[in-house]
């Protein structure tokens, strides 16, 4: 069992070494954009909301 555990792990960190990691400016500018998209959607999610809650309480006359 304990061979598997570390068979695993080396193999982990050999398929860690392949991968291609972003540079600072990638992950920034990604997480910018990841930000920006958020918000929004959560601006349209809430104006949709609202608009939704107004038809709704207009149809049913509260």
């Amino acid at each position: 069992m304990k061979e598997k555990v570390v068979d695993y792990v080396k193999e982990t960190r050999a398929e860690l070494k392949q991968v291609t990691w972003p540079t600072k400016p990638e992950l920034i500018g990604s997480t910018i954009v990841v930000i920006f998209v958020t918000l929004v959607l959560a601006v349209f999610i809430y104006a949709v909301d609202k608009i939704l809650e107004t038809l709704i309480f207009s149809v049913l006359g509260l």
